[in-house]
């Protein structure tokens, strides 16, 4: 028997009590993470008892074996690959199949002192030709070579699977695995290969378009200030960014402008004109997160408000109901209107319209592509410039989008 969830040992976590009536426990919590509260007992076998009723605290000696995986996915996964699925194909009289796996060195520093065997997902990217000795380019020095970084936004995160390639295991006694460490990756599937690019920063509809004229691109949207540190800290090819900042040691592969302003219902019906009716009037506002490029450019306007009026910029923002209230995709403000869950969000034209709701212009942004210098002949980078120097007609499909 095998159940997911309720494993811990909290007042609401009740599964290993129901083990322990009804047959017997005979694990709980492995030194594993993720993936602690992992349960292990037999569940008797019913018996009748003489007035006809079943008697569930019959011998558990002939029950059923039982298995409790953590709640969280990531732990669940990691639990079942480790020790479960072993167990099963070793009574099933299987044999184990050959694992994959790939070597690599980490593309940045990752500290570690729980004391824990650590499964860490972690994901592969090529770094890119490599030079000889004189500066030119090819394979003088060897192939290009397989960088690790670490995929791990928490057990509850599935994003963490989706974005990792395999997993890293970390024994208990290591603090920490140092910057160009080489490590060992245990592959997902033996079909697993590096992404052509790897790209993270501003979720923007005009990007996806773009990206699926690549093959085996992978892209993070984790907003304009994480793209810009991983690529800074030699994680990715790429980062997408809006604002003026550009990062050392970077070159700019092109880039496009989007209109950016309110998503309101259909019609407007509360007459909003712009951020100030924000401050101003009781809208039930929906931010995106700090990370978002997007925020950064509604927080410029709302401190140019502030300098016009003669105010501090904390205290509109205080005024404003929701601005803490934040969500990350770039559609996500304009459903929270749709549902009638707000008044006004931050969005995009191109989304109002998609969508089929009001929009308020606010005003343009740039969004940029940046590309590692290590990593600008990349083929995988160098398809992407061509894209984005040849997307005129991917901008002029989307409303509010130029260059």
């Amino acid at each position: 028997v095998l159940s997911s969830g309720s494993t811990s040992a909290s007042a609401v976590d009740v599964i290993y009590r129901v083990v322990e009536e009804s047959g017997e426990l005979l694990l709980h919590g492995v030194a594993v993470k993720p993936g602690k509260p992992m349960l292990v007992g037999r569940l008797a076998v019913s018996g009748t008892r003489s007035d006809g009723s079943e008697d569930e605290r019959s011998d558990s000696s002939d029950g059923s074996a039982y298995v409790g995986l953590p709640g969280y996915p990531v732990s669940a996964l990691t639990i079942f690959r480790t020790f479960v699925a072993p167990a099963i194909r070793e009574a099933a009289g299987l044999p184990e199949p050959q694992t994959a796996t790939v070597e690599g060195s980490m593309a940045v520093r990752e500290r570690y002192d729980e004391g824990r065997l650590r499964f860490m997902p972690a994901g592969l990217v090529e770094s890119g030709p490599t030079q000889s000795a004189d500066g030119s380019e090819g394979e003088a020095d060897g192939d290009d070579e397989t960088l690790v970084y670490p995929v791990d936004r928490g057990s509850g995160a599935t994003t963490s699977l989706v974005e990792a390639d395999g997993v890293v295991a970390v024994p208990p006694d290591v603090e920490y695995l140092e910057e160009g460490e080489t490590v060992e990756v245990r592959l997902f599937s033996p079909d697993v290969r590096p992404p052509t690019a790897l790209g993270a920063g501003e979720d923007d509809p005009a990007l996806s378009r773009l990206l699926d004229r690549l093959e085996r691109p992978r892209y993070l949207s984790v907003g304009s200030r994480q793209g810009l540190r991983r690529l800074r800290d030699g994680v990715t090819d790429v980062a997408v960014v809006t604002g003026e900042a550009a990062p050392d040691d970077a070159a700019e592969l092109g880039g496009w402008t989007r209109e950016w302003g309110l998503v309101v219902p259909a019609g407007n019906p509360d007459d909003v004109e712009g951020v100030a009716d924000l401050v101003d009037d009781e809208l039930r506002f929906v931010n995106r997160t700090t990370d978002s490029g997007l925020r950064t450019t509604l927080g410029n306007a709302v401190a140019a408000l502030a300098d016009e009026r003669g105010v501090d910029r904390h205290d509109l923002v205080e005024a404003i109901d929701g601005f803490e209230f934040a969500v990350r995709a770039h559609e996500s403000p304009a459903r929270k209107v749709l549902t009638g869950e707000a008044d006004a969000g931050l969005g995009l034209r191109s989304t109002a319209e998609a969508l089929g709701t009001g929009f308020v212009p606010c005003g343009t942004e740039r969004v940029r592509v940046f590309a590692a210098e290590g990593r600008r002949e990349k083929p995988g980078v160098r398809r992407l410039e061509r894209a984005i120097k040849e997307a005129d007609d991917v901008l002029d499909s989307l409303p509010g989008y130029g260059r």
